[in-house]
């Protein structure tokens, strides 16, 4: 057993778990936190993203030990206008994505105001520059939605955004 002390949407927590548990599982099993979203455990769907330090992170490929003494937020913890953008532009449809979404959407909103490049921006994006709604889809393109609410997740990024 390994001692971790995490700090989840504001709070530090302690826990005693094996070193090999996942965040992923820490927060969901140990935590009681559901709103992060275990859908392929392997990194390929973005259902268990959340922000490290304002980084989104697939919470289901770190080890909780990893991320001790970082600022860790879930879902729980998030209070952003994209929350009610989503709603709005039905940006989800079963809700299981949605999380996972949320947070990415607000990863990436930070990469971008950083100037961090995508793969279809050809330089860092000059300051104050918006997001097309191509670049919105490239940079959430790690999030998979099976009901298919795309359009609402770049309607409501892009309302948020502009």
């Amino acid at each position: 057993m390994a001692e971790v002390r995490l700090r989840v949407n504001g709070a530090d927590r302690r826990l005693d778990i094996p070193p090999q548990v996942s965040l992923l599982d820490a927060l969901r099993e140990h935590l009681g936190l559901p709103g992060t979203k275990k859908g392929c455990d392997q990194g390929a769907c973005g259902a268990c993203t959340v922000l490290a330090d304002g980084e989104r992170i697939n919470a289901c490929l770190a080890l909780a030990v990893q991320y001790a003494d970082r600022e860790i937020t879930t879902i729980e913890g998030v209070d952003h206008p994209l929350q009610e953008a989503f709603v709005r532009h039905d940006g989800f449809q079963c809700g299981y994505c949605t999380s996972g979404q949320i947070c990415s959407a607000i990863g990436m909103l930070a990469e971008h105001k950083e100037g961090i490049p995508s793969a279809v921006t050809e330089d860092p994006p000059a300051e104050g520059e918006e997001l097309t709604d191509e670049e919105i889809r490239e940079r959430m393109s790690g999030n998979i939605c099976r009901c298919g609410a795309y359009n609402g997740v770049v309607e409501a990024v892009a309302e948020v955004v502009r």
